[in-house]
This record gives C-alpha cells, structure tokens and sequence, in this order.
C-alpha cells in the first residue's frame, strides 16, 4: 500500500497515550492523515501473558478498528508480560492491518519488572494497576506507564510505543524491500 494511500487510521483504543504515539508516528509520514481511535476489544485477558496471546490482542484490536470505521490502516497496541525462569518481563507489540487484508507486527518493549510487580501480577493483578498500587498512584497506564516508571521517565510510554508502530509499519513502508525476490 503506497503510503499516500493511508489517509484515515484507526486505532482499536482510546487510551490517550496510545491515540497519541500513533498521531506522532503518522503526521510525521503525513500531517494530513486522520487518526481516530475506538474501543476495540482485544478478545484476549485483560492481562495478557506471553508474546503470543499479546500478539494476539493487538491483532484483534487492529483487524476491528479498521473494518469498524473503514480506515486504510487499522492499529492495535497491546501491552504484556512474560513470565520465565529469568523473571517477569514487559512486552508490548503493535499491529498494523492494512485495507488489503495485510497483517504486520512490530515490537516488543521488553524490560525486566521488579519482583513484588511480578507477585502482583501472577495474583491476577494488571501491570498498570500493580503499578498503582506500589507507587500510590492511579490509572499510571493512562499516563507514564510502567516503562515510563520504571526508566524514572528516560523512556515514556508514547516513545515507547512510537517505536513499535513504526516497526509495524516497515513493511507497508518499505514494501518493495518485503516483496520476494527471484533467483
């Protein structure tokens, strides 16, 4: 897809910060391109566990928004944990699907969570809510973010997923680098 064909974007959340990281990646591709988010539902657990069952959510949020507002791209971030033998860890990925039925995957953030974060969250605890709870803090997931906490804001959440959006979006992009080559 020719990039002056993404003219509307939907976004399968209205988390401010996620409507924001992809206006930023967007308008810096093209200030005229419209981005409008929308509740979409992941179809995963409000915590997903796992770059899979993440990957999966994002998906799910990407593929909704663009059929419901009949975008040329539809995006869906969703944020993670990894749990391992290392330690709990983030991930987060961001999807982009395309009018033409294509699907792209762009991540992951991963960073390594404090050890009480990670009780919290193996009690059934979200990662934002557990969050919350340790720095007295509430919605930080609207806001800062883990990442932005954690790096003691180096790194904040938007610039955090502006980094994955434009990962996804390297094979729309860069289309003709992705097409198969011959021998």
């Amino acid at each position: 897809m020719p990039l002056s064909n993404i003219r509307r974007v939907a976004v399968g959340s209205t988390n401010p910060v996620k409507l924001a990281a992809v206006r930023a990646v967007l308008h810096r591709l093209d200030p005229m391109a419209t981005v409008e988010g929308m509740a979409a539902a992941s179809m995963v657990p409000d915590q997903p566990v796992g770059d899979a069952q993440t990957i999966l959510g994002a998906t799910n949020r990407a593929q909704a928004a663009r059929a419901a507002l009949d975008a040329d791209l539809g995006v869906g971030i969703e944020g993670g944990v990894v749990d391992s033998s290392a330690g709990m860890r983030t991930c987060a990925w961001a999807v982009v699907a395309t009018r033409d039925g294509g699907v792209h995957v762009g991540g992951s953030l991963s960073m390594p969570l404090p050890d009480a974060v990670a009780a919290l969250i193996r009690e059934g605890v979200e990662l934002g809510h557990a969050i919350d709870r340790l720095i007295g803090t509430d919605n930080i997931k609207h806001g800062a973010g883990a990442v932005g906490i954690l790096t003691e804001g180096l790194v904040s959440r938007q610039q955090a997923y502006e980094a994955i959006i434009a990962y996804a979006l390297a094979p729309v992009l860069g289309a003709a680098m992705y097409r198969p080559h011959r021998s």
